[in-house]
């Protein structure tokens, strides 16, 4: 998997996140097969925060923010 960001190893690449709390880090690592399927998910505070992948023209892996869950007790 190749991209303009990109690839640490076969398993991980990083990605643009696009709004969502601001104090999570707008460049993330996340698992290759999580940017494959155009969903992650960040652990943040108490839940995630969850992000869809944005078809862009430049080819980067851009994700947008979606929504957020809490944490099952």
């Amino acid at each position: 998997m190749s991209d303009s960001l990109g690839v640490l190893s076969e398993e991980d690449v990083y990605v643009v996140l696009e709004g969502g709390p601001a104090a999570i880090a707008r460049i993330q690592r996340v698992t290759a097969s999580e940017a494959a399927y155009g969903k992650v998910k960040i652990a943040y505070l108490a839940g995630y925060e969850h992000f869809e992948r944005v078809i862009d023209p430049s080819d980067d892996l851009v994700f947008r923010w979606t929504a957020r869950t809490k944490i099952a007790e």
